[in-house]
């Protein structure tokens, strides 16, 4: 059904599709109390990007992208500002800003459509952010499509897209994350540490849904051909997941890297947002050796749209390399 539907939407004229986006974009800009006249003009459907793993259809969406200022703050920050700078201006980038980009995924496996990760959800919408359903929707899928949503870790760009009005996003699907994740961040024990924040997210956006999730540990599986593995560091239960049809593969990597350059070419550099920061960076060595070793395809939360790429391993790191055409042929 969902196939039959996604063919139906991607075979209208392109203009019944944008319709409806650029009235979802006005609409946003109005809850938001946003000028809704400079969305309308600048309404365009997120980002999506298409690929085939075996007999998975993976859909990648951007959630929206920010630009910030002063990499150094994020990316590095046990090393100094000038050779932060120094490495980025040595990869073609500038060495005093950066755009971070989110990008949630949806797999159709034929039987299952799973959703990994859920964006910012309503409380990005003011600054353009927010926008995975809309990314869905052009891309042939409803919020009632989806059958599991997967949660990587439990950080707000994660997370709060779980949510909408109050209600859940994906009415229709169960929830899988790992045990050790949840556990720590529905402790009452949070209250008071600077986790407190993330504690109340987890209570107001995946707390409701407790009843519909399953909790894995390394290696639990999701459904056939998709399983998790542990990546602690970033967070405290921080899981990737490996795809596996048909001889093919791709690892979800979620936030074991962060950035393309200051993340894979410096793994053990210090990044603000790993809460175990020394973990983060063997997990990052160990997740990308293995990748660079067996030469496997991945696709990382915050890469450069559309997200997938390889490593290979050079100096002190790894150097990416986007996909082209390995998955079309």
């Amino acid at each position: 059904m969902v196939t039959m539907k996604r063919r139906m939407l991607l075979g209208s004229a392109g203009v019944a599709l944008a319709a409806p986006m650029i009235m979802t974009r006005a609409a946003i800009a109005q809850q938001s109390g946003a000028d809704t006249s400079m969305n309308i003009d600048r309404a365009m459907p997120p980002e999506t990007h298409r690929f085939n793993v075996g007999k998975f259809e993976v859909v990648v969406v951007k959630d929206g992208s920010r630009p910030s200022g002063n990499p150094q703050e994020t990316f590095g920050t046990n090393q100094s500002v000038e050779t932060v700078g120094a490495l980025l201006e040595a990869n073609f980038l500038p060495a005093d800003s950066f755009v971070n980009s989110f990008a949630p995924v949806l797999v159709n496996t034929g039987s299952d459509v799973v959703l990994f990760d859920t964006g910012l959800g309503e409380g990005g919408r003011a600054n353009g952010l927010g926008r995975l359903v809309e990314g869905l929707t052009a891309a042939g899928y409803t919020r009632e499509d989806v059958t599991t949503v997967v949660l990587t870790h439990m950080h707000g760009d994660h997370i709060g897209g779980l949510m909408e009005g109050g209600q859940p996003a994906f009415p229709n699907a169960r929830y899988v994350t790992g045990q050790a994740e949840y556990d720590f961040w529905a402790d009452p024990a949070r209250v008071g540490t600077p986790a407190e924040n993330g504690h109340k997210g987890v209570l107001a956006n995946v707390a409701p849904m407790a009843e519909k999730m399953t909790f894995i540990g390394d290696g639990g599986e999701v459904v056939s051909g998709i399983t998790g593995m542990a990546a602690f560091g970033h967070s405290p239960g921080h899981m990737i997941y490996r795809l596996e049809s048909e001889g093919r593969q791709l690892v979800l990597t979620a936030d074991t890297a962060n950035h393309f350059v200051l993340s894979l070419q410096r793994p053990d550099w210090e990044v603000r947002f790993d809460m175990d920061k020394a973990a983060a960076a063997a997990t990052r060595s160990k997740v990308f050796d293995m990748l660079a070793t067996d030469k496997l395809a991945f696709l990382g939360y915050h890469m450069p749209f559309p997200a997938v790429g390889f490593v290979e391993k050079v100096d002190q790191g790894y150097r990416y390399v986007p996909k082209a055409y390995q998955f079309d042929i």
